[in-house]
């Protein structure tokens, strides 16, 4: 997507910040009550990954932008400044969705330059949100990297991804395809709190067993973890184990980030609904939006053993930064953690 900065006096109804040329209409349904969809026409649809970044992909589609899952610690929410959007209730509610988006990969992909490197999918937003019922962008996105000879990778936290599931099996029959699905809150009031807008938990799970049964070893992202609210023992124990019975092939766990305007958004909530951690998240973030290295490290000694234990110990978590303390349990920084 290209964006063209634009006058906030603008008299044709386009949102500050969009291209109007992009722009093709703003619809508000009863269906989806809250949210404002603003359908574009984008010029290009893969989204090249500097090399900088250390990710392990270098390309990525993305078909709308905002999110109605509403995750409070969402580190995409940051993209929507761009379009002077509001990255906290703006981020939540008003979606842009690339209307032509599959049509515009096919022909990118069809490039004699293309080298059918890996692309990812749902690296920004969840391209298995609720929108996605209503335009039904990815089954054109899976058809056009499937023709190309590209393979991908999904992330989701939506169990609408089984509705396409034929499409995800006759694809893996041509060209590599991997299946992550996100779950990181298990207790249902506190997902209600932090993740208003996605599926439950339990659904989350459904969806494992359902791709797990249609032959996709399934990885489970158990992120992020959130500091002092989902790091308990038992929670962990429960979340660990819950995934496996569900059939996942590995996962990965890590804490929370809260970097860019996500931070504010976050603590906001955090300041209303639990006000005696607000001190001690300032200080597991004081060195700016990743935690203290001795909280990673103190996490990891938690959840390695119950990866291992259950067999799903087959990606590690974010490794120590560099120069970092050891973290035992005589450290007197765990104090925060506990």
């Amino acid at each position: 997507m290209r964006w063209q900065p634009q006058s906030l006096d603008a008299d044709d109804g386009a949102l500050p910040g969009l291209d109007r040329a992009g722009l093709v209409r703003t619809v508000v349904t009863p269906e989806f009550e809250g949210i404002t969809f603003h359908e574009v026409l984008c010029k290009s649809a893969l989204n090249k990954v500097p090399e900088s970044s250390g990710l392990p992909f270098r390309w990525t589609v993305n078909p709308m932008r905002g999110c109605s899952h509403a995750c409070r610690y969402c580190f995409a929410r940051p993209t929507h400044e761009y379009l002077d959007l509001d990255p906290g209730a703006d981020f939540d509610s008003q979606i842009v969705v690339k209307t032509n988006v599959a049509a515009v990969l096919r022909r990118e992909l069809a490039r004699r330059s293309w080298r059918r490197e890996t692309v990812a999918l749902g690296t920004n937003t969840d391209p298995y949100q609720r929108a996605e019922g209503r335009y039904r962008l990815m089954p054109g996105i899976i058809g056009a990297l499937a023709d190309s000879g590209t393979g991908f990778s999904l992330l989701t936290k939506g169990p609408l991804l089984r509705r396409d599931l034929p499409l995800l099996r006759a694809a893996a029959e041509r060209v590599p395809v991997s299946v992550a699905v996100s779950i990181a809150v298990l207790d249902e009031d506190l997902h209600r709190g932090l993740e208003p807008g996605t599926p439950s938990p339990r659904a989350r799970l459904d969806l494992v067993r359902a791709l797990t049964a249609a032959g996709f070893g399934v990885h489970v992202m158990l992120a992020p973890i959130i500091p002092c609210l989902t790091d308990d023992r038992a929670h962990l124990a429960a979340l660990v184990g819950a995934v496996a019975d569900a059939g996942a092939a590995s996962a990965v766990a890590f804490p929370l980030h809260l970097r860019g305007s996500t931070r504010g958004w976050f603590l906001q909530w955090l300041a209303a609904e639990h006000p005696a951690l607000v001190r001690r998240y300032r200080r597991l973030y004081a060195r700016g939006g990743t935690v203290v290295p001795e909280y990673a490290a103190w996490l990891r000694e938690r959840t390695d053993p119950l990866l291992e234990r259950h067999g799903l110990h087959r990606v590690r978590a974010e490794p120590p930064a560099p120069g970092g303390p050891a973290a035992t349990a005589e450290h007197p920084q765990l104090a925060l953690f506990g």
